[in-house]
């Protein structure tokens, strides 16, 4: 089975870089896992999921809990509210648009609770901080299976 790790966020956002904080973590201490930069998600995802069996995908989310909160999602689902524009689109839209491609390998989401996200912002929130070791780790166990 072939796998790659796609981290999301924006590292002038703040708490949104968590993911990127995770994959420079996981490059450090696990150079064998197959992880790339996603950007901030959106169409960009589906040609770095092409040609794989099994993707995880690892972003910070938004107010699905306490921050720095870690959140593994082995079935995403559809929100049901369409987006507004093809440069808004949220995993979930992403991952039917790749599965209406053909494209269908199975989909795990590593979350981080980043709470609201300010503005520009260079400081990540010493508990969205604290969880990048323990996301690192709870990856590279998922990539294990």
């Amino acid at each position: 089975m072939k796998g790659r790790v796609i981290a999301c966020g924006n590292p002038l956002m703040g708490n949104d870089a968590a993911g990127l904080a995770v994959m420079s973590l996981l490059q450090e201490k696990y150079p064998e896992i197959d992880v790339v930069d996603g950007g901030n998600g959106g169409l960009g995802l589906i040609p770095l999921m092409e040609g794989y069996d099994r993707i995880m995908i690892v972003d910070a989310t938004s107010g699905m809990g306490e921050v720095g909160r870690i959140r593994v999602f082995h079935d995403v689902l559809n929100s049901g509210i369409p987006s507004l524009s093809l440069h808004e689109l949220g995993i979930p839209e992403v991952l039917a648009l790749a599965r209406a491609l053909g494209i269908a390998p199975e989909v795990i989401i590593v979350g981080i609770e980043g709470g609201q996200m300010p503005g520009f912002s260079g400081e990540m929130d010493p508990a969205v901080r604290a969880a990048i070791l323990e996301a690192c780790r709870i990856v590279a166990e998922e990539v294990r299976r």
